[in-house]
């Protein structure tokens, strides 16, 4: 049976997780493309990073986005959460401080659930001084639904 997914649980599953399908809309036409986020609990927000490209030219000229994770076991046992939101793009000292919190999220959050120690991971934040090639941005949540099914 499917079911809604009340909004304690939504949050616990995008939380607990770092990959997502991200949407959004370019010349009147859908895209959905993976994407690393981390969600920070105290904005409310989804912090993400991408080169400045496709994807960023499509948000900067419409804002509405989704976030789409989920946590699949098998056909008849999983969950799925969907965000929508506001593209934010972050500068300077504040896209530092989001790609610095974003890159300690993820790491923790393999480490966690992959048991993989990471040494890559913190050369994220040294990515938005390298002739701005990384773009930070948040998506700010304004609705989350959720369905699950377990049988």
């Amino acid at each position: 049976m499917i079911q809604n997914i009340e909004e304690k649980e939504m949050r616990f599953i995008l939380e607990n997780n770092y990959v997502g399908q991200l949407g959004y809309v370019y010349q009147n036409r859908p895209f959905v493309v993976p994407i690393t986020y981390y969600f920070d609990k105290e904005r409310n927000a989804v912090i993400c990073y991408s080169g400045d490209g496709h994807k960023m030219k499509a948000m900067r000229k419409n804002k509405d986005v989704c976030l789409q994770i989920s946590d699949i076991n098998t056909v008849n046992d999983w969950k799925s959460v969907l965000v929508h939101g506001k593209f934010e793009q972050q500068f300077g000292s504040n896209a530092k401080a989001c790609l610095h919190q974003f890159s300690l999220g993820v790491k923790d959050l393999i480490m966690e659930k992959e048991k993989a120690v990471l040494d890559f991971i913190h050369e994220f934040s040294s990515k938005v001084s390298d002739e701005g090639h990384a773009v930070v941005f948040l998506i700010e949540i304004e609705e989350m639904t959720g369905k699950k099914r377990n049988t």
